[in-house]
């Protein structure tokens, strides 16, 4: 049989997430990898591909439990694939789903694997709490002596600080800061304000309030059985979350001047998501519908970790439109993570702002601003909540499922993540394909 020159595009073929709960709830009882698992047998019963296509496993997460350190592997084995399929995990802050695409793109691309599952899990209600850093040296130590006169001495050099528990910090290693307060200091630098952030705060959940009415992620979500309990919605929208509402709430980093609240900020939550990925002649042979090519994408770092740390979206995109001879007019769907409701109207001013664009891409590179009304129009993390690795599956999920319900040509998904990174990623409605 002779392929078609498109053979090898890499698609998106279907996805399965579970739904996102706020943390210390219903998945209290599950460790991570057991979220994955639920999410990677969601995907393989929405689509009827054969397992023996599938290659690979990437799996990214950003909490790491230890007792399974290799999660993607542990998640594909509880969730029903065979071992003879390799896997593993990817760690790159809040945007490793979208390394783990990319992962199997690239090898799609290049004629080494026909289908493989990009996934993602996160649960904060499963915190891996560790001893402290003396304590751990101790037992090290003692696990060593052969007296119990050695053993005597090393516990004689214990001291009250060494009891205390270490619970995974949520600043940055190395700057120090917390994420919300290195976009205190971008909210200073660019001038944003309190007001705006607020508003598109409460425009977040109001519109996934409105898409879950609709059914749209009802199309997502995999119902999850936990003991005699079975989840089957998203529980983290508010309809209370309102612009007057979340004016009255204290700032969180910064008391006295800051503009970053717990209502203009998204919230750690649970949950897993897993993509179903293969090359379109694989797809086409196996008769499989196909949500959206995955046209191309791109990994970004900031120019300052100090000042600029969430500005992933305005560092990718410029570069992904460029790269592919396309203007922001061309984009009618756009998913952009919500970290902080600050943080996403910084990046749409700074791709707005021609001297700035101009300053790290050059003169030739697109500007442009993106338009709200195709901005994250089903909600985002504000309102859905963010776990970590989960959120990018759902930005790929939303993206192309939006992009053939208004049969559009072109989305774009970007991210920022903490280490100050950045990723953007295009995607092409499948009836477009071939078109001029």
């Amino acid at each position: 049989m002779t392929s078609r020159p498109d053979d090898r595009l890499p698609v998106l073929i279907a996805g399965a997430r579970t739904p996102f709960l706020d943390s210390a709830g219903a998945y209290s009882p599950l460790m991570s990898y057991e979220l994955g698992a639920k999410a990677i047998a969601g995907v393989m019963q929405r689509a009827p591909v054969d397992v023996q296509t599938i290659g690979l496993v990437v799996m990214g997460t950003v909490l790491h439990e230890v007792n399974t350190t290799n999660v993607a592997r542990e998640s594909m084995l509880a969730g029903g694939l065979p071992s003879t399929i390799p896997a593993y995990t990817v760690a790159m802050a809040g945007i490793s789903p979208s390394v783990g695409v990319m992962n199997i793109c690239d090898q799609i691309a290049l004629g080494r694997l026909d289908m493989g599952i990009a996934a993602g899990t996160e649960n904060f209600s499963d915190v891996p709490v560790r001893l402290s850093q003396n304590m751990r040296r101790m037992l090290m130590k003692l696990r060593q002596c052969r007296s119990g006169k050695d053993r005597l001495r090393i516990l004689a050099g214990l001291r009250p600080g060494d009891f205390k528990l270490e619970a995974p910090s949520s600043s940055d290693f190395t700057t120090g800061l917390t994420m919300g307060a290195a976009c205190e200091i971008m909210a200073k630098k660019y001038g944003a304000t309190r007001s705006a952030s607020d508003a598109f705060a409460a425009s977040s959940h109001a519109r996934a309030i409105e898409a879950t009415k609709n059914g749209y992620y009802r199309q997502q979500i995999i119902p999850v059985q936990v003991g005699t309990v079975t989840v089957t919605e998203d529980n983290t929208a508010r309809a209370d979350a309102t612009t007057d509402t979340l004016s009255r709430l204290t700032p969180a980093f910064d008391r006295e001047h800051g503009i970053i609240t717990p209502g203009n900020s998204s919230r750690f939550s649970d949950g897993a998501g897993a993509l179903l990925l293969g090359s379109l002649g694989s797809a086409r042979a196996q008769g499989l519908d196909v949500q959206a090519v995955i046209r191309d994408y791109c990994l970004v770092g900031v120019p300052s970790l100090q000042e600029e740390m969430l500005l992933g979206p305005a560092m990718s995109v410029p570069k992904l439109l460029q790269r592919n001879g396309l203007g922001y007019d061309d984009i009618d769907v756009w998913e952009i993570h919500e970290a902080f409701a600050t943080q996403v109207l910084i990046n749409r001013q700074c791709m707005a702002d021609g001297k700035f664009v101009a300053a790290q891409f050059g003169r030739n590179a697109p500007v442009g601003e993106i338009p709200l009304d195709k901005l994250n129009s089903w909600g985002g993390s504000l309102s859905l909540g963010n776990p970590f690795a989960a959120t990018g599956v759902r930005l790929f999920m939303t993206a192309a499922q939006r992009l053939r319900q208004s049969r559009k040509r072109y989305a774009v998904i970007s991210t920022c993540a903490g280490g100050g990174l950045g990723a953007a990623v295009l995607l092409e409605n499948i009836d477009a394909v071939g078109q001029a």
